[in-house]
């Protein structure tokens, strides 16, 4: 039986061809197979450097059937190259299933580091980098992504997150209504000829944001608390709240106990506020 091979988790850049690393490209030239999350973007970085290895796709789409293939083929002997459409693959990337199943039937796995648009939009940012919290993408639906900045609030930390353009704006009226009081980055098109970097507090992000339409993914940061940033206790915006809970399906027990939960509030100041007659 052969000797097992390995798996090489390749970072490509997030834009401009020119920053990935001589070691990668030694690793795309050498392996066996590449399996890329999509075959024309890694196509387009081969073409440059004059790159033939074969390239295969594998994706959110096929990770589940091609998985248990590539992880044979790495036991077979084979030296397996994994890149993503751009950065590191694994984060927040379908490639972090086919490490784990390397890693798991014992199989040897190099991470050759490179471009990633988490530490390049934190500096960016002007934001302070003593600590990050890197969340991916934020939640789709706006309930969750309540709930996920709420548990978040108290954190020291810069908060860093991906978004699409589609869902951007949205994204940021969570964040202002999570965090008025502190302030904010959009960095989009990193490296790229349209690199955009927006600064500000998180209601003029949200605001910006709200009147464009954008392309490209970007990436939303906001800033540590702030010494004088207090949970909002405003009435009306509790009830909103809780109204809102109540449209969703909720009981009004049930959304006064949520919102209570998210805004970090005894359930009794709730309660009061959603009761109280304006």
């Amino acid at each position: 039986m052969p000797d097992a091979g390995r798996l090489r988790v390749c970072a490509t850049p997030i834009g401009n061809l020119g920053d990935v690393t001589l070691r990668v490209l030694d690793a795309l030239r050498e392996a066996d197979v590449i399996e890329a999350e999509d075959t024309r973007v890694t196509r387009r970085l081969l073409a440059r450097y004059d790159i033939h290895t074969r390239i295969e796709r594998y994706d959110e789409a096929t990770a589940a059937e091609r998985t248990p293939l590539v992880v044979a083929r790495v036991q077979a002997g084979e030296t397996v190259a994994l890149t993503s459409d751009a950065g590191m693959p694994g984060i927040s990337d379908p490639g972090a299933r086919l490490v784990d199943a390397c890693i798991d039937a014992g199989l040897a796995v190099d991470v050759l580091p490179g471009p990633s648009a988490v530490p390049a939009a934190l500096v960016a940012s002007g934001l302070p980098t003593r600590a990050f919290f890197f969340g991916g993408f934020l939640p789709r639906k706006e309930g969750e992504r309540r709930r996920l900045l709420a548990s978040l609030a108290s954190l020291e930390a810069t908060l860093v997150f991906y978004e699409s353009p589609r869902r951007a704006a949205a994204s940021a009226r969570s964040l202002a209504e999570a965090f008025p009081a502190r302030r904010a980055a959009m960095v989009r098109e990193l490296t790229k000829v349209h690199e955009e970097v927006l600064r500000g507090t998180t209601g003029e992000l949200a605001s910006a944001l709200g009147s464009r339409e954008l392309q490209g993914e970007l990436v939303l940061l906001v800033g540590p608390p702030v010494p004088c940033e207090q949970p909002s206790v405003d009435d009306d915006a509790l009830r909103a709240a809780v109204d809102r809970y109540v449209e969703e399906g909720l009981s009004r027990k049930d959304a006064v106990k949520r919102v209570a939960e998210e805004r970090g509030l005894p359930r009794q100041r709730v309660y009061s506020a959603a009761h109280r007659v304006s």
